[in-house]
């Protein structure tokens, strides 16, 4: 989260594009590339994971996007999903989930394939109707809008 709130404090993130969108799934930002290959942490390296069983990939979460293990930079991603199918909740009974998890799971969506491989650090209150408006753009193979979607600013209130 440090890094996140240092780099949109900084303006880091303004006018960076949401350069990977990807309906039913998430939006993802952060690279000053603007083609998931670029962005460096506040500590001029990437940085190791940290996962939390009280956080998870609800629909709205905010989550460190990455290339592997510990190889966190500034790039991020928001949750879009808004559902999990009945498949995928079974092999989360299987795989020993929590049923409070679950059950939020089901009520709100998200994408718990993700939980325990990438970095949750936050949680869209409102406005999660933006947030499908981007996901639902058009966009080429490579999942990239055809208009660009641009950051004009993260504002962090304290």
């Amino acid at each position: 989260m440090e890094n996140f709130l240092t780099h949109s404090k900084n303006g880091y993130y303004n006018g960076l594009t949401f350069h990977r969108v990807i309906e039913d799934f998430m939006i993802q930002g952060g690279d000053p590339n603007g083609n998931s290959t670029g962005g460096t942490s506040i500590w001029g390296e990437p940085f190791p994971d940290e996962f939390s069983p009280e956080l998870a990939h609800f629909r709205g979460a905010l989550s460190m996007a990455n290339s592997g293990p510990n190889t966190n930079g500034s790039q991020f991603f928001i949750v879009q999903a808004d559902s999990i199918d009945d498949s995928l909740i079974s092999e989360m009974e299987q795989a020993g989930f929590n049923p409070d998890v679950i059950e939020k799971y089901k009520a709100v969506g998200g994408t718990p394939w993700l939980d325990n491989n990438y970095t949750v650090f936050g949680q869209v209150i409102e406005g999660m109707e933006i947030v499908d408006q981007i996901a639902a753009v058009e966009k080429n193979e490579r999942d990239m809008p055809l208009t660009p979607i641009l950051i004009k600013e993260i504002i962090v209130k304290e």
